[in-house]
């Protein structure tokens, strides 16, 4: 372990496990205990026990300008079960296409130092520009659909109210990219069958919990930042509702409330700037046991949620600057946590109780 914090509120360590990351997004761990590590540039990197990365081959050619990029990546829930036929890691990306760039999912399979197999499984239905908010986390729910967040895409926040857009929302999709039978728009004509949730800005923290229910950190304008309690079928309001302002006029953006429309479980305070988001189910954090830990960018805070039911109970901030502009939180495998940051030359790092 590289550092001891002394003065954060709860005794940790933190270490560094690998160094020379280019804009890492987002790590999944492999059965073998190593990581795969998405780059946004364009790359998938492969970080071994001692930290060494090996860069894989045959990632398809991504969109990486703006906010645009290699961008999530988990792998399926009955990974490594033995037979191989669920050895499939899932990634999105900023697909270039006629009109601008769409958040696009994949799967492929690890041989060697490359992917292989590699499909294509979704593509958002409008190519757009201007290159940011694609969103872009995966979650598996227990029945073995996977969700994925797709941002408003930054230009024209009224797509997230539009239920023929994908821009603005959370899709419901099965392992490979079709529609699920029992998704909550399909008896909607004016709506497209892959939409669960909508009115969402632009999602860069989600998990499925241990209770099954879905749990979002999403980006506000200048402030606003929000976590919600995503539920099929619901608005969250998003650009009609917010508690953020204009980045240039500095005034209200929508209403802080309306009928039909979804209330945050919690508005941040100030600018977290939220991306990455993990639930402790580790013995080695016995006090912290279904909390939610959410990363922040701008803040480059990591703050510990303490959940009671629906809400907040209670909040503490665990890093504050100390590893800078944080992308991603997972629990791994051990019960360590590891923190991604999004840096020109980001690192993986690994975060433990001291004792």
């Amino acid at each position: 372990m590289s550092a001891y914090l002394r003065k954060l509120p709860a005794a940790l360590l933190l270490g560094s496990l690998a160094t020379g990351l280019e804009h890492p997004w987002a790590v999944a761990q492999l059965p073998d205990g190593s990581f795969l590590v998405s780059e946004r540039p364009g790359r998938l990197a492969h970080v071994g026990e001692e930290g060494e990365i090996t860069h894989l081959g045959g990632v398809p050619e991504v969109n990486a300008r703006g906010q645009g990029g290699l961008l999530d990546v988990v792998l399926h829930p009955d990974y490594g079960d033995g037979d191989g036929e669920h050895d499939w890691v899932y990634f999105t990306w900023s697909q270039a296409g006629s009109g601008g760039t769409a958040t696009t999912l994949s799967r492929a399979r690890l041989e060697g130092e490359a992917l292989a197999d590699v499909e294509e499984l979704f593509v958002q239905d409008r190519f757009s520009g201007p290159g940011r908010h694609y969103g872009s986390r995966l979650a598996w729910l227990p029945d073995g659909t996977l969700l994925m967040s797709i941002g408003d895409r930054g230009s024209e926040p009224p797509r997230a109210q539009d239920k023929g857009d994908h821009a603005g929302s959370v899709l419901r999709l099965t392992a490979t990219g079709g529609v699920p039978d029992d998704n909550p728009f399909l008896d909607d004509d004016d709506a497209l069958d892959e939409l669960f949730s909508l009115g969402n800005r632009n999602i860069q923290g989600m998990l499925v919990n241990a209770e099954g229910h879905i749990w979002a950190t999403e980006h506000g304008p200048r402030g606003g930042d929000e976590l919600n309690l995503i539920e099929a079928g619901e608005n969250y309001g998003w650009p009609e509702v917010s508690l953020g302002v204009d980045y240039a006029t500095r005034r209200p953006i929508g209403e802080d409330s309306l009928p039909g429309m979804r209330d945050p479980a919690l508005v941040f305070d100030g600018t977290l700037a939220p991306s990455g988001l993990a639930e402790v189910a580790s013995e080695a954090f016995p006090e912290w046991q279904g909390n939610l830990l959410a990363g922040g960018l701008r803040s480059e805070r990591l703050k510990r949620l303490v959940l009671a039911g629906d809400a907040v109970a209670e909040r503490e901030v665990l890093l504050d600057g100390q590893i800078g502009r944080i992308r991603d939180v997972r629990q791994g495998q051990d019960g360590a946590l590891y923190l991604l940051n999004d840096d020109a030359n980001g690192s993986l790092y690994r975060l433990v109780p001291a004792d």
